[in-house]
Order: C-alpha cells, then structure tokens, then sequence
C-alpha cells in the first residue's frame, strides 16, 4: 500500500516522550521551557508529577475554570514570577495581590474601555503605514519580522503612553527592557516547579542600572504631563492620571504610575509583535491562506492603511490572529502555588503543590480540538470552543486588561501589511519556538516580501 502524505504542519515544540529525571529537565528548561512538557499533556486532562515537589500540568477547562475563577485566591502567581518582574514593574497590577490589586484593577479598567481603545486606533495605522514604509524601502531582500514587528509595536506602545514626547528616550527604554527581559528571561525549572527564591539560580543577573534609568526616565515624563495637563485626544497617561477608584476614590500615585505604565509598555509589545510575527510566519507558510486574507482586506481597507473602524469588517484576519494565539500563546506556560487543599479532575491538590497550566499544550490538546497541529484560521468561524480550552489572554478576574487593545493592533497592523505587501518564506529559515520568557520564534521570522 502506498502511505498517505500528511499535508505539513507549521513548526512545533518536541514534546516529551521519555522520562526526563530532574537534570535532563533542569538542562532541557534552560534552552526551551515548554520542552518540559510531556507529550501526554496534548492527551489527556491532567498530568502529574514529582520532580523535587510535586506538581500538575492542567489541561481540562474545567479545572481551568476552577483555577482562574472560582477558586481563583488558592492559586496567586507563584513568589518566584514576582521576584522576576518585581525589579522592573514595581506593585503594579500584574504583580498585587488582594485589595492592592483590586483597587488598581477597578482604577485602570475604564482606560481599556471600547471607546478610548478606537480614540487610540489612529496611532496604531500610522504605525503600520510606517511598518510598510520600511519593508518597501529595505528593497527585494529578506526581512526579519519578529524585529519588524517589535519596532513597531513598541512605536505603538510609546505614542499610546507617552504621546506628548515629554523628553522620552524611546530607544533608551526600549532596550533597558529588552536587556531585562533577556536576562530575566533565563529561567530555570527552579522557577517552573516553584523552587523557594533562595535557592540560587545560575547565570540569573538583571540589568538593575537600566531598569533604574526606565524607572527615572518615566517619572520625569510623568512629572511632566501632571504640569502641562492633558491635550488632544487622552492617552493612556492622560486616563490614568484622571482615573480613580470608583470604590475608594483614590488615585495612583507617580510611582504606582510609573509601575503600571512600564508594565503596559513591557507587556504591551512584547506580546503583539509576537502575535504578528507568528501570524506572518503562518500566513508565509500557507498562500492559499494568505491569498483569501488579502482579498478581505482589499474589499474592504481603502486607501491601503487599515483603521479602526475596518477592524469588524475584517472577520477572516481575525480568525488569523485567534489561530496564530492558539499556535504560539505568547504566555506558553505559568506556575501557580496552591495555598490549601483543592481537588482538581478528581486528583488531589496539597498545599504547596506547584499547579502548572501550560496553555501550548491545552491549546493543542487532541481532547479538545480537532487536527489540534494544523493551521486551520477556519475552525474560529463557527461555534467557539469552550472558553477554558483557549487562554491567550488568560481568563477570570486577571484576565489580561489590555486584550481588546492588542487584538485590535493586531488585526490593524496585519491588515495594512497584506493590503500592501506578499509574503514567502525564506528557505531553510523557519524559526523555532522557544520559550523563555515568553514563546517567541528564535532565529527571527524571515520572509521576502513583495509590493502587491
């Protein structure tokens, strides 16, 4: 009998398939978090383990659902993820807990709302025009989009927080968060199995005098927009200054300020130019896809330049972005500490065990999704799998603040980029999904496009 030639699938973590013991998972962790996970975990609902504590890695959305919502204060983020972003995000939102979350969360939610992420919308097509403007001027040549990508997000990301200028050093921000991200990024499966913060991980140091210089640079412009006052349409300072806790009435202060904008700001980029060089990649990968991609924006972005009201009449780009967050969730992996017995699946939860959702594997577990490999934007055109079983953004009260504002720059700057340009993968250049921090494509996302 002749096989039967599977169509290709896009590129892929190796999985486990044999038990590792725990130096073969401490050295494996060091290059590729996600190559810790078993490749049960795309099969059944809920793994469980021991490597120095015990732990689980939960797949079944019900348990997510009990995790991240109804039992959401037995599982804060683990101390170990506090420590490592507390040096560059301060109290802000991400890290609190308790009251001093809330407070803030109830604070800051009003700025995401609808209307002041479409007022911000304009930013986010000027970005892309200029995105397209770079591309076309680098010539016929292959272009690394994951830096192309992370310009112009972060062009975003600076004009949406600091649109005033107020003497803001953007590349001197810019790479004091991407030196501390690449060091804090070198995590350990100390960290993932939710070591105690004294036990020393090797070759971990942070550029303390960077984060230091971030930190001064954000104050003096904060300083700055409280004595100047607000002009033309608010940004996110603006919000921020004017918001206040509707409970309490209190307002942040400079430093808690300070804390949540460079928490925007590091999370704000990072993640969607991820989103896009992912969804670039696939689109690449598939040209029948990316063919029908460009016939919607087409039919609908006039004058080449994507806005915000074409974004609910991209449906089909949507379901791009979805696939690509499916795929490659920038957040491929994170650790919670239960604080009390619980039962999960059935299983028993300690206090002190490590609980583990590692979204790549629910996002591709073959419970939950059909051909969970393949790059089908399609399958996000009829009913919606169970909101537990697809967690990009997380889910419950933490739920990612900013998700309305990062799909929206997303389907804009992808929109613009195939209104304008053609994509093809560059051969023998296909990245690799690793995650150190967050699940970006090593080695860059190399395509050659072409003006249309």
């Amino acid at each position: 009998m002749r096989a039967v030639t599977e169509a290709p699938l896009p590129v892929r973590v190796p999985l486990v398939t044999q038990p590792m013991g725990l130096w073969g998972s401490l050295q494996a962790s060091r290059r590729n978090v996600l190559s810790i996970i078993p490749d049960l975990a795309t099969r059944q609902p809920m793994v469980s383990g021991k490597t120095g504590k015990r732990w689980h890695m939960v797949m079944d959305p019900g348990a997510n659902r009990r995790i991240l919502l109804e039992n959401l204060d037995n599982y804060p983020k683990s101390i170990v993820t506090k420590n490592l972003l507390r040096p560059a995000i301060g109290e802000s939102m991400f890290i609190a807990e308790g009251a001093n979350w809330r407070w803030q969360r109830r604070t800051a939610a009003p700025v995401f709302s609808h209307r002041n992420v479409m007022n911000l919308a304009p930013v986010m097509s000027a970005a892309a025009e200029r995105s397209v403007a770079r591309v076309t001027q680098a010539g016929p040549r292959a272009v690394d989009f994951l830096a192309e990508m992370v310009t112009t997000t972060f062009d975003v990301i600076s004009d949406v927080t600091f649109s005033g200028g107020e003497g803001f050093d953007r590349d001197g921000v810019h790479k004091a968060i991407d030196a501390y991200i690449a060091e804090a990024g070198k995590i350990s499966l100390f960290d993932i199995l939710g070591m105690p913060d004294w036990v020393p991980r090797p070759g971990r140091t942070f550029f303390a005098g960077g984060v230091k210089e971030m930190k001064r640079v954000a104050d003096e412009a904060i300083e700055a927009r409280k004595a100047r006052g607000h002009e033309g349409v608010p940004d996110l300072l603006d919000l921020l200054l004017a918001g206040e806790d509707p409970e309490s009435k209190r307002q942040m202060n400079v430093g808690e300020l300070r804390d949540n904008l460079l928490t925007f700001i590091v999370a704000g980029h990072e993640t969607t130019a991820l989103t896009l060089a992912w969804s670039l990649y696939l689109l690449a990968f598939d040209p029948v896809v990316q063919e029908r991609a460009r016939d919607e924006v087409r039919g609908v972005v006039q004058g080449r330049v994507a806005t915000g009201e074409d974004v609910a009449k991209l449906p089909f780009i949507r379901r791009i972005v979805d696939e690509a967050l499916r795929l490659y969730p920038p957040a491929g992996m994170v650790s919670r500490t239960a604080q009390g017995p619980d039962e999960l699946c059935g299983r028993e939860i300690r206090r002190g065990d490590t609980v583990i959702l590692p979204f790549y594997a629910l996002h591709r577990n073959k419970l939950l999704w059909e051909e969970p490999d393949a790059f089908r934007p399609d399958r996000w055109g009829g009913q919606r799998p169970d909101r537990y079983a697809y967690l990009p953004f997380g889910d419950g009260p933490r739920i990612c603040i900013g998700a309305s504002f990062a799909i929206q720059e997303a389907v804009i700057i992808l929109a613009t980029l195939l209104a304008n340009l053609r994509f093809t993968p560059v051969k023998g250049k296909a990245p690799e999904p690793v995650m150190i921090l967050t699940l970006r494509p090593q080695g860059g996302v190399w395509l050659e496009a072409t003006p249309v």
